[in-house]
């Protein structure tokens, strides 16, 4: 089904969060908000060294050719698109399709290449984000479905193949399917409420404000959302 089908997403929705971005903004206000649980517990020395393993392994695994393909099409979808040069940005692209199809042909090379590694399974996260870029409903399904499948349960990136999956389920018109899949999202702590939020705006798109409404009147009082679920509680005249 094309882009111009009854369910079509607005350029807002269809784009989503930046996954890379809001992994590394979430694992640092983890760190923050227990920090002081952390010293209390005295395993503070413990924990950087923990950060500095990784991180070195993190270096390593830059020198592997999975690695360097996949920071090379990390680095193409960060393009931006304009007509003209933008400072500070390396890399421009004239449309968007020009982005995408630039993002799904470097992202290809790492599966290609190097289909058993983690390297892919991130690449086909950036796949599926190319092909809901497009519109390209059961493509970009089936690149977010292979990323849910490859990447561990504990992958930092997962919740973004759960929201993309959702909203290519919602550009093809299964809304069901949406609602289902942004349910998952909410056993993603630092997630959930983003998930129930946009749940709910699936559920209001199906005519189930009922439901919408329960899930929006569930969200902690205390949450960074609370009032952008007020606020849409208020449009459903509730």
């Amino acid at each position: 089904m094309s882009k111009t089908a009854h369910h079509e997403l607005t350029r807002k929705e269809m784009k989503g969060p930046d996954k890379f971005q809001v992994a590394a903004t979430e694992a640092t206000r983890w760190a923050s908000q227990r920090r002081r649980q952390i010293l209390l517990a005295g395993v503070a020395a413990f924990a950087v060294l923990a950060l500095v393993i990784a991180f070195s392994a993190y270096l390593d695994s830059q020198r592997t050719a999975a690695g360097s393909l996949l920071y090379r099409a990390i680095d193409v979808a960060s393009g931006e698109v304009s007509s003209i040069p933008l400072p500070g940005v390396a890399r421009t692209y004239k449309t968007n399709e020009e982005k995408q199809r630039a993002v799904l042909e470097a992202a290809g090379q790492v599966r290609a290449r190097h289909g058993a590694s983690r390297a892919a399974a991130t690449a086909a996260l950036l796949e599926g984000d190319a092909q809901l870029a497009l519109g390209a409903w059961d493509p970009a399904i089936a690149a977010y479905q292979t990323f849910l499948d490859k990447a561990p349960a504990d992958d930092a990136l997962r919740f973004g193949g759960l929201d993309g999956l959702a909203r290519a389920q919602e550009g093809k018109g299964d809304l069901a399917a949406a609602a289902a899949t942004y349910e998952k999202a909410t056993q993603i702590d630092f997630f959930k409420d983003r998930a129930t939020l946009e749940r709910a705006r699936v559920l209001v798109k199906a005519g189930k404000k009922d439901e919408a409404q329960k899930a929006l009147e569930a969200l902690p009082k205390d949450s960074p959302l609370a009032v952008e679920a007020q606020e849409r509680l208020a449009r459903l005249g509730r």
